[in-house]
Parts: C-alpha cells; sequence; structure tokens
C-alpha cells in the first residue's frame, strides 16, 4: 500500500462516516438530530412534495451511502496493474 492509497482509505472511511451519522441523525435523532418527524417538517417546508418519501429517501440515501462508502461497497473497484 503506497501512502497515496493510505490517504485515500483514510479520506474514503472519513467522508463515509460523516455521511453516515449525519443521516443517523436524521433517521434515528441521535445527537441532538431532528429525527424523521423532524426531517419531514423540515423538507415540507423546503416545497418538497411528497415530503414524507423524500424526507426518508434523502436520510437512508445518506445514512446507507455512507456506511457503504466507510466499508469501500460504494466506491470503483479497479484491479492493480
Amino acid at each position: 500500500m503506497t501512502t497515496v492509497d493510505a490517504g485515500l482509505l483514510v479520506l474514503r472511511i472519513g467522508v463515509g462516516i460523516v455521511f453516515a451519522v449525519h443521516g443517523a441523525q436524521k433517521v434515528f435523532g441521535w445527537w441532538n438530530g431532528p429525527g424523521v418527524a423532524g426531517w419531514h417538517a423540515a423538507m415540507e417546508r423546503m416545497g418538497f412534495r411528497p415530503p414524507l418519501f423524500f424526507a426518508w429517501l434523502s436520510a437512508l440515501g445518506e445514512l446507507v451511502g455512507g456506511a457503504l462508502l466507510a466499508l469501500g461497497l460504494s466506491s470503483p473497484w479497479r484491479p492493480r496493474s
């Protein structure tokens, strides 16, 4: 593993965790997050229709996408040359 590989690994894990935690705030209300009810109200104020669908879609997208990114399952794979 080169220095660049190690740096990209740390960056990928760090960004993935930040996204997953941000999504967990919206889904579960952890760390003073709004929870689904609060996020639903925010989506309604922003004018999204239907707001509940888009609240769940965005919250789960952040939570699951961040977890997959941290695990390396949503990043491109390339064989070593």
